[in-house]
């Protein structure tokens, strides 16, 4: 049974979320098809520079991930706190880089001097466009609605594209925020699209590695697409790993990049067929302060969407029968 929104995310809950979306009618998000041979590669730039690009403008971080042949999968942490910090005017122009806005917003950012009840309208839309742009799925509707509308161009159809909504699975604990985004980065490799994590194109572990993202390209293109009006901000990187706990606010993932990326290569190693296990003694030091052995790490970064189904079934049931 389908259920609302507000009872599988809560920031109160995690802030991290697991997000599958996926294509109906056989349709192809990027890769060759098979039936009729004609390639649809190109898409994959559409969507990762989509949500790059929504990544910087909501107040959503983006911790993993990877585009695959008809579908793809994301790793955010919701990050509420950032668009408290925004001006009203800063909430204005990344909202309207997105939408037209009404007409008295567009006065209004033209310097035309407005009425009080006029203003007192505009501050209303301010706090609406706020709560907006921190919510993952007005997030989704703004990436998967760009996304069908350009396929749906491109193959001269109309109908949905996705299938039904998006699927979300709360991330509670740091097993399952890491375990999440090594599975998300080594889908390619599971898939057999690339041989190694580093040369899996549209992912971001290799975002990571290379430092490549062409933010000039992508704005570009989003505009041509008549999805992007204006890019008032920087392009925010990846959810960054942290080094060490600090006396301070911290907003990353308490663990070292070197470890995160050491942690995937092993586990890659061990999914491939003619080499599992074998290199079990060079065990990243990440997994003992996790308190998890090899064996239940690789369990849980190669069957992570079955294992976190089933406990994200267990938590609403325990939720229903506290409230």
């Amino acid at each position: 049974m389908t259920r609302p929104r507000q009872q599988l995310v809560s920031v109160s809950d995690t802030p991290y979320y697991h997000v599958v979306s996926r294509c109906v009618r056989r349709a192809f998000l990027c890769g060759q098809d098979g039936q009729t041979g004609k390639s649809y590669e190109h898409r994959r730039q559409w969507i990762e520079e989509r949500i790059r690009l929504l990544s910087s403008l909501f107040a959503i971080d983006l911790g993993a991930y990877a585009v695959m042949s008809n579908h793809y999968h994301l790793v955010v942490k919701l990050s509420p706190e950032q668009a408290e910090q925004w001006q009203d005017d800063d909430v204005l122009n990344r909202w309207t880089s997105l939408h037209k806005g009404p007409l008295l917003v567009q006065r209004y950012q033209a310097g035309r001097t407005l009425l009080p009840a006029e203003m007192n309208l505009v501050r209303k839309l301010i706090t609406v466009y706020r709560q907006r742009l921190t919510d993952l799925s007005w997030f989704m509707k703004c990436l998967n609605e760009s996304i069908a509308k350009e396929a749906n161009r491109e193959d001269s159809c109309t109908g949905h594209f996705w299938e039904s909504r998006f699927k979300s699975q709360a991330l509670r604990t740091e097993e399952a925020v890491l375990s999440c985004m090594a599975y998300v980065d080594l889908n390619p490799v599971r898939a057999k699209m690339a041989e190694t994590p580093e040369a899996s194109d549209h992912t971001s572990i290799r975002e990571r590695l290379t430092h490549q993202f062409n933010l000039t390209q992508a704005i570009q293109a989003q505009t041509d697409q008549q999805f992007l009006n204006d890019f008032p901000v920087p392009l925010k990187p990846l959810l960054q790993f942290e080094e060490s706990i600090r006396n301070e606010p911290q907003h990353g993932i308490l663990f070292t990049l070197e470890d995160y990326l050491a942690l995937v290569d092993y586990t890659g190693r061990l999914i491939h067929p003619t080499k599992r296990g074998s290199i079990a003694e060079h065990t990243p030091p990440i997994l003992q302060r996790l308190g998890l052995s090899p064996d239940e790490w690789l369990t849980e970064a190669t069957e992570f969407e079955a294992r976190y189904r089933d406990n994200q079934r267990a938590h609403l049931k325990r939720r229903r029968s506290a409230a």
